[in-house]
């Protein structure tokens, strides 16, 4: 008798492998649309890290889950940041690109980058220069509105092949909805440039202004028709008494241009927010996959802390996944993420870059920039 439960099991073995493989091969239009880099000013980059950052555990956290090490960056210079990751994610059989991004800093009274406020800052120069040697890896521009040059430099990072910009309103001191910011706003939707924006608290810096990444104050580029990335699903925090998630959720059912990511959404201290997110199915057809790399390079991201929703069968098959990337999206579809959510963000980034070829043609010309 003993024969037949293994060939079951072999023919099991054979189904899975079989499904691994098809899902493999259409995983390859996966994009990652959440994927940090760092840098210290090493080779020029413009880079820098502040110093009371780089006296955190996270700094040295962080490094090493970039795979470098700080005596390396100042011997090879900040773009090998960009190397590691390029190569890392060639090795991925699900994943096919990443759009790395930029951090701008906080804009002092004068117009001018405050250095003393700012704890990290990664130019778009640097990132629009470096990413051309990798063609997995796309642009993402970070650009504080209130730089007098705001609107200079969004059409630059345009030009350079961005294919969204990215804030984090509570360490740029972003107000989104500062009226001041409509013609930034009205340039985001003229460009079809996607507003990528952290919500809900932010836990990765030393300090942190969290009322500036309510998801309420979303509400004026959203009105605007600027298409909105809500980093995160404002999954963690409260504003005005009540959780950044159901202000989240209200904004979502009454603007179809707002979108979220699922990067961190399988971190140890935002255990059941998945399950929350994809309980709500009127965003389904919104849901981006991101990962906020390099954090799933980290413990905090374990499939162990997901063991109690998991098969053992299945969570060890995850966990044998050695490509970070191909960790992750197993455990995302093992947690109910489904090919069509995780291929979205692909979607989301050609409907983009459709936009901006259209424009090159027929400048600011009205053209198909939502996903349908």
């Amino acid at each position: 008798m003993w024969y037949y439960f293994a060939a079951a099991a072999i023919l099991f073995g054979v189904c899975i492998c079989c499904r691994q493989a098809a899902s493999a091969e259409s995983g390859r239009k996966i994009v990652d649309i959440h994927c940090h880099t760092a840098g210290i000013g090493a080779g020029g980059s413009g880079c820098f890290i502040s110093q009371g950052m780089r006296r955190s555990i996270r700094y040295r956290i962080f490094l090493r889950a970039f795979g470098v090490t700080e005596a390396q960056l100042k011997r090879e210079g900040d773009a090998l940041v960009l190397r590691r990751l390029s190569e890392s994610l060639a090795k991925s059989r699900r994943v096919s690109s990443a759009v790395v991004l930029a951090m701008d800093g906080i804009i002092g009274s004068d117009g001018q980058l405050d250095r003393q406020r700012t704890e990290m800052y990664i130019p778009n120069e640097f990132l629009a220069r470096e990413l051309k040697r990798y063609p997995n890896l796309l642009f993402g521009a970070s650009i504080n509105p209130y730089r007098p040059d705001a609107l200079q430099r969004l059409d630059k990072a345009a030009a350079d092949g961005a294919v969204l910009v990215k804030w984090l309103p509570s360490i740029q001191f972003i107000d989104p909805a500062d009226s001041r910011l409509i013609p930034f706003y009205r340039r985001l939707k003229e460009l079809g440039l996607p507003l990528l924006t952290h919500t809900g608290n932010e836990e990765s810096f030393t300090w942190a202004r969290n009322e500036l990444a309510d998801p309420e104050r979303l509400r004026l580029p959203l009105s605007l028709g600027v298409t909105v990335i809500a980093a995160h699903a404002a999954s963690n925090g409260k504003n005005a008494g009540e959780d950044n998630f159901k202000r989240f959720l209200r904004l979502s059912r009454e603007f179809d241009n707002l979108y979220a990511d699922i990067s961190a959404l399988t971190q140890a201290n935002r255990l059941g927010h998945m399950n929350k997110v994809l309980g709500q199915r009127h965003l389904h057809g919104r849901l981006l996959y991101g990962t906020d790399m390099p954090i799933l390079n980290t413990g905090i991201t374990s499939p162990w802390f997901h063991a109690y929703r998991i098969s053992p069968f299945r969570l060890f098959r995850i966990l044998a996944e050695r490509n970070p990337w191909d960790r992750d999206v197993a455990l995302k579809e093992a947690l109910g993420m489904t090919q069509g959510m995780l291929e979205r963000s692909a979607e989301l980034i050609a409907t983009q870059q459709r936009c901006v070829w259209a424009r090159r043609e027929v400048p600011f010309a009205e053209a198909e920039c939502s996903l349908s």
